[in-house]
């Protein structure tokens, strides 16, 4: 395996990375901040209100965009396969 193969496979990994983790990260930090712009509006300093609705929401997002997340993986799978296959 060359230097740019493996480069590759790095580059291939952590693009497959952020594009999973993004979009339920996102969703986590919207609710947070939202959560966060109520609390600071209303003068509610409840350290845990945060939690149960982000824990929510990250659930959600998670069971939404399951599919979406096996598809990125397996189709990263099936690139670092082919690619094993046709090392000399």
């Amino acid at each position: 395996m060359e230097e740019a193969q493996i480069l590759d496979v790095a580059r291939d990994g952590i693009m497959t990375m952020i594009l999973i983790s993004a979009p339920v990260l996102l969703a986590g930090l919207t609710v947070g901040l939202v959560i966060s712009l109520f609390q600071t509006l209303t003068q509610i300093q409840e350290m845990t209100l945060v939690f149960v609705p982000k824990i929510i929401v990250v659930f959600l997002a998670v069971l939404i965009l399951l599919p979406f997340m096996i598809r990125q993986l397996t189709e990263l799978a099936v690139r670092l396969m082919d690619m094993a296959v046709s090392l000399p």
